[in-house]
């Protein structure tokens, strides 16, 4: 690495202790996402306990999603200016602390506070810097080593969605708790594996450039801001200090991007309601505790299929520039699977849904970190990743309550279960209409490009299709 510092650009290794960071970023999936997703299991043996509604105690739930996407930001800035290894070992302490008090519970509001906030932070501050950093080791294969990364998420619901009622049945819900506590502790192993990488050596009065094909004109840690920047003088490594911050986060200004942002938005709101409801609906429909987790043990296992397999698939040559079209298609799909699981009254009835809606969510999010590193660049992938799980907190935060309303209100989950199928479909929608509208303009685009003076559209501003590496405001220049 050393005798390439001259060199305009330098990829990442794809390799090497690439790999030990996917390691670990598994790890962190499973201990995070899967955790999380367990908490469902939780949810009669609260309701129970506590003697509350579905909506109140749905707030448990709602509040660990929210709280580890509403942070998110704090996560990608604690990378960012210390690093991606010190951010996840202090979440894991905070995060297994949660679970450990969390099993001491008195009340729902307790609950609330431990499990929801305490827990949540300390999750946020794990999950972004670990997934930024596997972004800065790959790039020829990096929606491969994203796949087998997020797969964590379906592996650990696999594992612990079983385990974890077996927990409950022999040591209750304290127990289970504590012991999951002591489970999500070993974050702070997986910290201590993510390794800074320095890809680039950068003149110190040199601004920051655009991202090659691979996402690196510009280098730095972690995934963090070049580290060329810094300089001797205090005043002068302040004002650097401001500069970078600000342009940590240009590609808010970047059409391509919001339109993204607002998609995500409708996907939060969907595809949280499943993993909420999905045991509580099978037990309404007489299925025994066992076999409602055990749905959740499939959709663990066939979600691991869908990271691998879409990463193995999207890192073709043939279907890289489709990323996009990809990830819609796996978005609405998951909202198809929702709208039709109100007519599946039975536990053989519920497998095909669970099988159907863990390949294409595994799918989905196996695609998250690859579709936004493709519109902004690698080089502002950790901020971008903080801004992206931002957005998932509102939705996280009110999908789940509005779900159980609709459940107290109707005495049914169906109208549940549509509000979650066309809340993903009108994501897929929405970016399916971005790509319509993009492939107009640039066609129009190539028809006036033979007259300039018959351009009107374009700007210094104008951004390449999403699938390619978009140049930011201010270093672009007209087509």
């Amino acid at each position: 690495m050393a005798g390439a510092k001259k060199k305009p650009g330098i990829v990442p290794p794809d390799g090497g202790w690439g790999w030990m960071i996917v390691a670990g970023c598994f790890v962190v999936t499973v201990c995070t996402r899967a955790v999380t997703r367990c908490i469902s299991i939780f949810f009669v043996e609260f309701q129970m306990h506590f003697a509350h509604d579905y909506s109140r105690t749905a707030w448990i739930h709602s509040l660990v999603d929210c709280t580890t996407m509403l942070c998110a930001p704090l996560g990608s800035l604690i990378g960012n200016r210390l690093s991606c290894r010190i951010a996840v070992i202090l979440g894991g302490f905070l995060a297994s602390t949660g679970l450990i008090l969390s099993s001491f519970a008195t009340s729902l509001e307790y609950l609330y506070l431990t499990l929801g906030v305490l827990t949540g932070v300390g999750f946020a501050l794990c999950y972004t810097p670990a997934i930024a950093m596997v972004g800065t080791y790959f790039c020829e294969r990096k929606a491969l080593a994203y796949g087998i990364a997020m797969s964590g998420s379906g592996i650990g619901t696999f594992v612990l969605a079983p385990v974890v009622q077996l927990l409950i049945d022999h040591y209750s819900w304290r127990g289970a708790l504590l012991i999951l506590g002591g489970f999500v502790s070993n974050l702070c192993v997986c910290g201590a594996l993510l390794r800074p990488i320095r890809l680039k050596e950068e003149e110190p009065s040199s601004p920051l450039k655009a991202d090659t094909e691979c996402g690196y004109g510009a280098g730095g840690t972690d995934g963090g801001p070049p580290q060329g920047a810094l300089v001797s003088s205090k005043d002068r490594e302040h004002s650097c200090f401001c500069f970078q911050s600000l342009q940590e986060y240009s590609f808010l200004l970047m059409p391509d991007f919001l339109m993204l942002a607002a998609s995500f938005l409708f996907l939060a709101n969907g595809c949280s309601v499943p993993f909420v409801y999905l045991v509580p609906y099978a037990l309404s429909m007489g299925v025994s505790h066992q076999q409602a987790a055990f749905l959740m043990s499939i959709l663990g296992v066939i979600d691991i299929m869908g990271n691998i397999t879409f990463g193995w698939l999207t890192d073709r040559r043939c279907l890289k520039k489709y990323r996009n079209v990809c990830y819609m298609v796996a978005v609405g799909m998951e909202g198809l699977c929702c709208l039709f699981i109100p007519l599946l009254r039975s536990f053989p009835l519920l497998v095909p849904f669970s099988v159907l809606y863990g390949y294409f969510d595994g799918a989905y999010v196996a695609l998250i970190p690859v579709v936004t590193s493709d519109v902004v660049g690698t080089t502002y992938l950790s901020s971008a990743l903080g801004v992206v799980y931002f957005l998932h907190a509102i939705p996280y935060l009110i999908s789940p309550p509005i779900g159980g309303w609709l459940v107290d209100q109707t005495g049914s989950y169906t109208a549940t279960f549509f509000l979650s199928g066309f809340s993903l479909i009108a994501s897929s929608l929405l970016l399916s209409t971005m790509a319509v509208i993009r492939r107009c303009q640039r066609t129009r685009t190539y028809a006036t490009n033979a007259d300039p003076k018959l351009d009107t559209c374009q700007s210094s501003h104008t951004y390449k299709a999403s699938h390619e590496e978009p140049k930011i405001a201010g270093n672009t220049s007209s087509s």
